[in-house]
C-alpha cells in the first residue's frame, strides 16, 4: 500500500466531508473545515491510498496548538481501511507535527466506550486525566486523554522507532523519506 500523509486543501473538502461523515456522522462542516485550513494553530492532515487510481481520502486528523498543547481534535480512518495501522499512522504524523511546533503536551477526548481508540491512544502514553459527563449527542461520556513531554528525546525515539515499524508492517512507501 502507498500510503501519503499531508496537509488538507481546499480541494479536498467535498472528499473531507464525505469522510467525516462516514467516520463521525457529520461531526464538522465544510465551512468548519476551511476554518482549519487557514487557521496558522491548526494542522489538518489526510491520508491518501496512492494504490488506487482516483487516491481516496481515507484518514483525517486535526490538532490545535493551544499554547504549549496540542489539542487532537479529530482522528478517523474510513471504516473500509481501518485495523491495517492507518490510525497509528496518522497519529504519529500528528505527533510529529506537534513536535515541531516545539509543543509539550497533547490531549484529547475520546468516548468512554471506545476501547481500539484507547489502546491507540495508551501505546503512545497518553492517559486518562479525567471525564466529561455526558459530551457527546447521545449522552455518552466523554475520557480526556493527556500525554505529557512531548519533547522528551525518549519520546521522539520511541515516536520514530514506531513510525519505522509501521513502515515495514505495511510496507508503505514514504515520498522523500518522511
Amino acid at each position: 500500500m502507498f500510503v501519503v500523509c499531508r496537509p488538507v486543501t481546499d480541494s479536498d473538502l467535498p472528499n473531507v466531508i464525505n469522510l467525516d461523515h462516514r467516520c463521525f456522522g457529520g461531526l464538522w462542516d465544510e465551512s468548519a473545515y476551511s476554518r482549519e485550513i487557514l487557521s496558522p494553530n491548526s494542522d489538518l492532515l489526510v491520508i491518501q491510498d496512492g494504490s488506487a487510481s482516483l487516491s481516496p481520502i481515507i484518514g483525517l486528523g486535526c490538532l490545535w496548538a493551544i499554547l504549549e498543547e496540542a489539542h487532537i481534535t479529530v482522528l478517523g480512518i474510513d471504516p473500509h481501511y481501518r485495523r491495517l495501522g492507518l490510525g497509528r499512522w496518522l497519529l504519529i504524523h500528528l505527533l510529529r507535527a506537534a513536535i515541531a511546533r516545539e509543543l509539550a503536551h497533547a490531549t484529547l477526548e475520546m468516548r468512554k466506550s471506545n476501547q481500539v481508540a484507547r489502546s491507540l491512544y495508551g501505546s503512545f502514553g497518553f492517559q486518562v486525566a479525567g471525564e466529561r459527563r455526558h459530551y457527546y449527542a447521545d449522552d455518552e461520556d466523554a475520557l480526556i486523554l493527556w500525554k505529557k513531554n512531548l519533547q522528551a528525546p525518549e519520546f521522539l525515539q520511541d515516536l520514530m522507532a514506531q513510525q519505522k515499524q509501521l513502515e515495514a508492517q505495511l510496507q508503505i512507501a514514504v515520498p522523500g523519506g518522511s
